[in-house]
C-alpha cells in the first residue's frame, strides 16, 4: 500500500504524476544513489560511465528538466501541487539527484523569464530540447568567505542591512561585463556544469551595494573549476569551485539588473528554500518507511520489532513528523508560488522544519534498525548522511533563521 495522502482533492492526472516519478524515484535514482555514494572518488561519480548520466538522460526523456520554464517556451505548467508531488517524489528517492537535477534547470528557467530573445533562442531553446544531458546548469551563488546566509543580506537596499559585497565582481567595460573572482566547492553541480546563474557584485557604480545575475557559458576563456568535492553526504550530487580569470561576457547576459536584484533574490532564495522543505520531506518519508518496514521482520528480544511498544511509539513520532514536515512544506510553497512577492521567512521556516525533521526521522531510524542502520547495506546509513548535509546547505539552519527573524520584524513590527 503506498503512503497515504491527505490531499483528497487530487485530480486522477495529479495521481498518475506521482505515481510516474515515485516510479523513477524507485527504479532509476534510489540504486544509481546507493551506487554512487559507494564511489571511492568524487570524481568517480562524474565519470563518462558513471549511471549519473543514464539518471540524467532518463529524466530528460520525462521532461523533469523543463518543469521550471515558462508554459509559452515548452514549460510543463505544473500546479503548486504538482511541482510538491515531484519534488517529495524525487526527495524519496535521493536527495542529492533530486537537488543536481534542480540546479541543473535554474540558468535556464531564469534566461528563459528574464533573458533576452537572442540569449532563449540560443540557450534555453537547446536546453529544453536537450534529451542526453549535455547542457547542465549550477547555481554559482556561494562563495568561500559567503555562504548561503549573506545571499539575505547582499545586494539588499533595505535601511540597517551591513555592507557585504560577493567577492565575485563584474565590471562594465564598453558592451562587455569583465568578471572576476571564485565561488565556492559547494556549488551544486559545479565540475559539470556548461552554463551558471551568476550572482556577482557590481564595481563602478554609483551605489557600493549594487548587484546582479547573469546567465554564463562556463566554456569562456578565463573560467575554470576545481576538483569535485569529496563529503559525508549527498555523494551523488557533484559540488566544487568555480573560478573567473577575467571573463568577458557579453552585456544582454546580465539577466537581473541592481534595480530588481534584491526582489529577485527573495523569489529565489524563497523557491530554493520551499523546494528543500519538500525534498527532504521526501527523505524523512524514505527513513520513516525503511524504518516501518524493518520493525515488521525484525525479530528482538523473542518478538518481532513492532510488537515492542518503544518501538511504537518511536514509529508513530517519526509518522507525526513526516506529516507536519509535508503540510507545512505544501502550505509554504504553494502560497509563495502564486504570491508576489512571495515571504521569504516562510520558505526559511519550512527549510528549517523539514531539513531538521528529515535528520531526526533519519536518526531514529538508525535507532531502530540498531547495529544494521550503521552498514552500507541498508539504505538508511545513507539517508542519514544525505539528511545531515541538509542542515548546512542553501544555507545553514542557525544562520538562516536569524535571516528570518530580520524578515519577520519588517514584516510584522
Amino acid at each position: 500500500m503506498g503512503y497515504l495522502d491527505l490531499n483528497l482533492n487530487l485530480t486522477s492526472e495529479q495521481v498518475a504524476l506521482k505515481e510516474e516519478v515515485h516510479k523513477f524515484a524507485a527504479e532509476v535514482m534510489r540504486p544509481a544513489a546507493d551506487k554512487l555514494d559507494k564511489c571511492a572518488s568524487p570524481a568517480d561519480v562524474i565519470a563518462k560511465n558513471s549511471v549519473l548520466w543514464d539518471v540524467l538522460r532518463q529524466s530528460r526523456e520525462l521532461g523533469y528538466h523543463i518543469r521550471a520554464l515558462p508554459e509559452e517556451l515548452g514549460g510543463l505548467a505544473l500546479t503548486p501541487v504538482e511541482q510538491n508531488i515531484i519534488s517529495e517524489e524525487m526527495g524519496w528517492g535521493s536527495a542529492g539527484l533530486s537537488i543536481c537535477m534542480g540546479a541543473g534547470s535554474m540558468p535556464y528557467a531564469f534566461a528563459a523569464m528574464f533573458g533576452s530573445p537572442e540569449l532563449i533562442e540560443e540557450f534555453v531553446i537547446p536546453f529544453r530540447d536537450d534529451k542526453k544531458a549535455e547542457h547542465i546548469g549550477c547555481w554559482a551563488i556561494t562563495e568561500p568567505q559567503h555562504g548561503g546566509g549573506d545571499q539575505l543580506v547582499i545586494g539588499s537596499k533595505r535601511p540597517n542591512i551591513p555592507l557585504i559585497r560577493h567577492d565575485t565582481r563584474a565590471r562594465l567595460d564598453g558592451d562587455t561585463w569583465v568578471i572576476n573572482g571564485q565561488k565556492a566547492a559547494w556549488v551544486s553541480n559545479g565540475t559539470i556544469a556548461t552554463h551558471a546563474l551568476l550572482h556577482a557584485s557590481l564595481d563602478g557604480t554609483e551605489d557600493p551595494r549594487d548587484a546582479a545575475l547573469f546567465f554564463v557559458p562556463l566554456n569562456l576563456k578565463g573560467i575554470s573549476k576545481g576538483k569535485p568535492l569529496d563529503k559525508i553526504g549527498q555523494r551523488d550530487l557533484n559540488q566544487g569551485e568555480v573560478y573567473f580569470d577575467d571573463v568577458r561576457l557579453p552585456k544582454h547576459h546580465m539577466l537581473v539588473s541592481p534595480e530588481m536584484h534584491e526582489y529577485v533574490t527573495d523569489v529565489i532564495l524563497s523557491a530554493a528554500n520551499g523546494g528543500m522543505a519538500t525534498t527532504f520531506t521526501g527523505v524523512a518519508r524514505s527513513a520513516f518507511e525503511e524504518a516501518l518496514t524493518y520493525c515488521k521482520v525484525r525479530v528482538a528480544s523473542a518478538k518481532v520489532l513492532k510488537e515492542h511498544q518503544l518501538a511504537q511509539k518511536r514509529l508513530f513520532d517519526m509518522f507525526i513528523k513526516v506529516e507536519s514536515a509535508r503540510a507545512l512544506g505544501r502550505a509554504v510553497n504553494g502560497y509563495n508560488a502564486q504570491t508576489m512577492p512571495p515571504e521569504p521567512h516562510y520558505a526559511m521556516a519550512a527549510k528549517i522544519h523539514n531539513t531538521q525533521i528529515a535528520f531526526e526521522v533519519a536518526n531514529e531510524a538508525v535507532q531502530l534498525l540498531g547495529g544494521n542502520g550503521l552498514s552500507r547495506e541498508y539504505p538508511v546509513e545513507r539517508i542519514f548522511r544525505d539528511a545531515r548535509a541538509a542542515l548546512i546547505e542553501d544555507g545553514d539552519n542557525d544562520t538562516l533563521t536569524l535571516g528570518g527573524s530580520r524578515y519577520l520584524l519588517e514584516r510584522y513590527v
